[in-house]
């Protein structure tokens, strides 16, 4: 789970950032989610996942959360 060129990172390498809070992490965390939306990664931390559960199960676009 690492940002490529072009994905919603700051374009550090190996950085993640958040889509929905803005929160940074290094590495591969394993309770992060990634999600493809118009054709770019976004990733979400734990957080933001968990209380978005049902909007990312019935596959709505992280616009309508």
């Amino acid at each position: 789970m690492r940002s490529l060129p072009g994905d919603e990172g700051d374009g550090e390498a190996g950085l993640l950032v958040c889509a929905r809070c803005g929160t940074r992490a290094e590495g591969s965390p394993p309770t992060w989610t990634c999600s493809v939306e118009n054709g770019a990664r976004q990733y979400f931390c734990d957080t933001c996942a968990r209380e978005n559960l049902r909007a990312i199960e019935g596959r709505l676009d992280s616009a309508w959360w």
